[in-house]
């Protein structure tokens, strides 16, 4: 911890048992060595690699994660909106999901008497679902909320975006547009860490994807067996989480308590032995 300054740690994807064992494994080891004031982590692959239980939420808040952002995958599993319900759950799913579906897509939090806002977006292009545009989506949560001292809205410390998307030019594009605007976009989803963390020109910490926490010698985590037989044959393969060591990906980022904006980002890979 530094005075004037906050250092917030965020996990990309944590991906299945193997994930959620190496996050218990090296965490406490990394918050011995950087301090961090708050730490962040995708959720959304924690159950089984796809979606998340109760169990596995509850096991990665036990472990030290403060709050878990979540992606399109947020309600894969059976009986998952239950999870919702609960409004002190330190959990958001993404905010232009719609408006009739449970939780929520923003939250404010309270680290050393100062707020932050986090943010959790997710994108349009190459998805599946349906979901609002995330560029307005942004611009409407951020009409209530600045970095600065603005009439009409309310001055935070931080502001934090977990923006999971798929294609690498629409988090690009969110990056720019958010420039200046807010404190840090940390691209998920993909499981591939991208090599482009900096810190913008108007002083947006920004990275495309940090990547996952997932086993190395996989296939996004998954089987890799399992996947290259799926390529081969066109056939549904059941998917399994991977064992084996694991890829710990994670980004953490400075941010002046003054002005809201980045100092620095830096990129954290370790390999993880698991039981």
């Amino acid at each position: 911890m530094i005075f004037g300054f906050m250092k917030i740690l965020f996990f990309g994807d944590i991906v299945g048992k193997p994930g959620r064992q190496a996050i218990k494994k090296i965490l406490p080891k990394l918050k011995e060595k950087y301090e961090p004031d708050l730490i962040l982590a995708n959720g959304e692959n924690l159950a089984h690699g796809k979606g998340i239980s109760q169990d596995s939420t509850k096991e990665m808040i036990d472990a030290g994660i403060d709050w878990l952002t979540l992606g399109n995958h947020a309600f894969s599993k059976k009986g998952t909106q239950d999870i919702f319900e609960d409004k002190k759950l330190p959990l958001l799913r993404p905010a232009n999901w719609g408006q009739e579906i449970p939780g929520r897509g923003f939250a404010q939090i309270n680290i050393r008497s100062k707020k932050i806002l986090l943010i959790n977006l997710v994108g349009r292009v190459f998805m599946q679902q349906q979901f609002d545009n995330p560029f307005l989506c942004a611009k409407e949560i951020l009409e209530d909320y600045s970095l600065k001292k603005e009439s009409g809205k309310e001055k935070v410390s931080a502001i934090i975006i977990d923006w999971h998307a798929e294609a690498t030019s629409e988090k690009v594009a969110m990056g720019w547009y958010l420039d200046g605007k807010v404190s840090f976009v940390v691209g998920t989803h993909t499981h591939v860490g991208t090599d482009d963390a900096r810190v913008l020109p108007g002083g947006t910490a920004f990275v495309s994807d940090v990547g996952m926490v997932g086993v190395q010698d996989s296939v996004l985590g998954v089987d890799k067996e399992i996947i290259i037989k799926r390529f081969l044959t066109q056939l549904p393969y059941q998917m399994e989480v991977a064992e084996g060591p694991v890829l710990v990906s994670a980004v953490l980022v400075t941010i002046d308590e003054k002005t809201g904006l980045a100092q620095n980002i830096e990129k954290l890979k370790e390999i993880v032995k698991v039981d």
